[in-house]
Order: C-alpha cells, then structure tokens, then sequence
C-alpha cells in the first residue's frame, strides 16, 4: 500500500522542545531569582522536568485538564499553595523565555521541501491546538499541514489508537495509507504501530536504525536518527513484501 500522508509529532521532532525549555526555564529561574535554592541550574531544570513529566502523565489519563496540569506544575515547583491567576502569571512569565528559543531541529524544512510534491501532512500531538497552532505559525510551518490535532481537543491522546485514527480521517485516509513520525518510543513509535500506520521513530540520540520487522504483519516502528532518512521508507513501504532498503 502507497504511504499517501505523513502525520508528524511537534515537541522534539519538528520543534526542539527540550533546549527551548531547558533555555527557557534556565532564564525564567534566574530571573526569578530562583537558582540559589538548589546546588547547581542542573538540578533545577531536573527538577521542573521531572514534574513537568508527573503532571503531564495525569493530564494524558484525563485527572486534570491542559490548564490545570500547567498550574500544578509551577505549584508543585515552588511548594506553594498559588491561585489560579497567580499560577498562570508564573508561568507566563516563563513563557516569555521559552519562546524566545524556538527553533526549529535544522532537518524539518529539508524533509518537508523534499516531501511536499509527493506526500499530504498533518499533526497530531499531545499537546493543545492553542499551543500547537501559535508554535507552527510563528516556526514558519503552520500552512505546511492540511490538519493540526491535539489531545485537548480531541479528548484521546497517544497511544490511544483513537487518536492516530482521528488524525487519520482527518486526511481521508486509511491508517495503512499513512506514516507517523514522532520521538517518543511508545507513544509515538508502538501507538502509531498498533493503530496500522507505518510507525517511524525519530530517535535523534541513538544514531542507529532499526531492521524491519517481517513482511505481512503490522510493523513495529522504523528507527532512524534524521529526518534525512524518512523519505526512502515512506516512499517504499516494505509492510506487503517489497524489497527493503533500509536497514
């Protein structure tokens, strides 16, 4: 079956997401004048994200909701019982530092210009639309995706098959018609294989790939270390016994 679409995660496949947060909460804290309660800046930013991860967890399992996990995390930080407003402000004040380091990863636009003739995009992500929208549009990728989903919206996040599925009516496309690109080895890699897409997992770290899994089952997913080598898988999908190409 020809690969017609590719839909693509945002936070740490398009989007550098880790060094925009690590930037940004580095001169947030500093700002704050919150770095002297903790030996060295490296074990702040361990800190936020490892509560950045537990209050995110709950939010994929539907306990709090995209604003409350936000608030939370800056509560949970700081060890402080904060309002509503106060939450949002500490934290939008963060976002100011943040923003000012997106980027995005230098392989997107070449793999984006080098798929556009041949293959249909959109986005699912974990994230919300408000979020997600505003990041394409001021990253300069926005008009590149005929659909944008979130899990806010949608009310089912990765894994769930539910969610790839979503993305894929989106497109009008069968899930087996579809490839899905994301960082994460089993929200990204093992959903999108379990719900039938061709599943590629952007594994930036790693630097080497996986080998295909036999013929005429549904595939766990591609490893690759650049976006340089998605085109060759989705322009030979090797799921119904063509020869393959990458190992």
């Amino acid at each position: 079956m020809t690969i017609r679409a590719v839909i693509w995660d945002v936070d740490d496949t398009l989007f550098d997401y880790t060094t925009a947060d690590r930037t940004g909460m580095h001169g947030h804290l500093a700002a704050e004048g919150l770095l002297d309660a903790y030996e060295s800046a490296e074990q702040a930013l361990a800190h936020w994200r490892e509560i950045t991860d537990q209050q995110w967890a709950r939010f994929s399992a539907g306990e709090t909701d995209f604003e409350g996990q936000r608030r939370d995390r800056v509560r949970v930080f700081l060890g402080e019982r904060l309002t509503d407003a106060e939450a949002d402000a500490w934290f939008q004040r963060y976002l100011t530092h943040y923003e000012a380091a997106w980027t995005l990863f230098p392989d997107v636009l070449p793999v984006l210009d080098a798929l556009a003739a041949s293959h249909r995009h959109g986005v699912l992500s974990n994230s919300s639309l408000t979020v997600q929208d505003r990041k394409l549009r001021v990253l300069g990728v926005r008009d590149r995706f005929e659909a944008v989903l979130c899990a806010a919206e949608l009310g089912v996040s990765k894994p769930d098959a539910q969610a790839f599925h979503a993305a894929c009516e989106a497109l009008e496309l069968a899930p087996r018609q579809v490839a899905y690109v994301g960082d994460h080895p089993e929200i990204d890699g093992r959903g999108a294989s379990d719900a039938g897409l061709l599943s590629v997992w952007l594994d930036r770290e790693g630097g080497r790939a996986a080998v295909d899994t036999p013929i005429d089952t549904p595939v766990g997913p591609h490893r690759i270390a650049s976006l340089a080598e998605l085109p060759a898988i989705v322009g030979a999908d090797t799921r119904f016994g063509a020869p393959s190409t990458f190992r």
